[in-house]
């Protein structure tokens, strides 16, 4: 059976450690290029859609993060990848966290969190979310897109990374958007698997991220046995995009390591 999502596979048939790459809400993989342009020459770099986004199908209602893991794994065993590193950011590292717990060290090898933290919605942060999830079956992308563009990325962003992110939000299914709010407000607490990771973690955020604080970055790095905490200056909720050769430079020492095995 043929995979479910939609993906990008680059394999220069090495003997390195795959890439997973898992993006955020409400974007596509495409917010991996620079990442895909650094890494694909020298090791394998699968970059899905998350179901509901990109070219994947989407299914209305309710997308929990274990229904988005399931069809990570599914798509790993449709492409005999047996092991990778995960890299995900913001709900992608909340979905790799959900991965990692239902992969464990079998697969995973190296787990790479940013812009992302571990904790259960609250219940305010659940209503707001449902309610921006009925927004936008009503409304559409567009609105929302202009309101956060300059938090998602900083407002001093080259103006061609303030269009991308712009052009990905905008092109999002609003029913694939709502699905994966309404899933998300139901995410259980991952602090307890943080503290049993038992590969190396890459901790990164930019320091001018209002979603996710260095703050919480820094707890999040506490929790994890074998972590490398990285702040990304002048950079806010995708410091992948804004700053790609800063986090570049950190992804890249980070897999040399898992690499080398040390």
């Amino acid at each position: 059976m043929p995979p479910f999502l939609a993906y990008d596979d680059i394999d220069p048939q090495t003997s390195r450690t795959p890439l997973l790459l898992i993006h955020g809400h409400p974007f596509d993989r495409t917010m991996w290029h620079p990442q895909r342009t650094a890494f694909a020459p020298s090791r394998r770099v699968i970059a899905p859609d998350l179901r509901g986004y990109g070219a994947s199908p989407v299914t209305p209602g309710v997308t929990p993060l274990s229904r988005f893991a399931a069809d990570l794994e599914d798509l790993l065993d449709a492409l005999k990848v047996e092991t990778c590193v995960l890299v995900g950011l913001s709900m992608g590292g909340q979905i790799a966290m959900e991965c990692y717990g239902r992969f464990g060290t079998d697969r995973v090898r190296g787990l790479v969190l940013a812009d992302t933290f571990p904790d259960p919605e609250t219940p305010q942060g659940r209503r707001t979310r449902n309610a921006m999830a009925d927004r936008l079956l009503r409304e559409g992308m567009r609105g929302y897109a202009d309101e956060v563009l300059e938090k998602m990325v900083a407002p001093y962003a080259r103006p061609e990374v303030k269009a991308h992110v712009h052009r990905m939000m905008t092109a999002t299914d609003p029913e694939g958007a709502a699905a994966a709010l309404r899933g998300r407000a139901e995410r259980p607490d991952y602090r307890p698997l943080l503290t049993k990771v038992t590969v190396p973690a890459l901790v990164v955020v930019g320091t001018d991220d209002a979603y996710t604080p260095v703050s919480d970055a820094e707890a999040m790095h506490a929790l994890l046995p074998d972590a490398t905490l990285r702040i990304i200056d002048a950079a806010a909720h995708l410091p992948n995009l804004e700053r790609p050769e800063e986090f570049n430079r950190a992804l890249g020492e980070f897999l040399a390591r898992v690499d080398g095995g040390s």
